[in-house]
């Protein structure tokens, strides 16, 4: 079963976009183990909340730009 694991900072992202992510990745995955695998893929997109997220040595906060509204 593919699995496909995406962290990415908490509010980046709005509901259709981690959907279209999920359909798009499970397609791609299709495409190189066959259609027999997309009932079984798995695409897990977790939110890490501010601050959950280092850089450089550095605390990764989103900036207001990239939120998604």
């Amino acid at each position: 079963m593919p699995f496909v694991n995406i962290k990415t900072p908490e509010a980046a992202l709005t509901a259709e976009q981690k959907a279209e992510i999920g359909h798009r990745v499970t397609d791609l995955l299709v495409g190189y183990f066959s259609e027999a695998a997309r009932p079984h893929t798995m695409v897990l997109i977790e939110e890490v909340k501010d601050g959950g997220y280092y850089r450089a040595d550095e605390v990764f906060t989103i900036p207001a730009p990239y939120r998604a509204t």
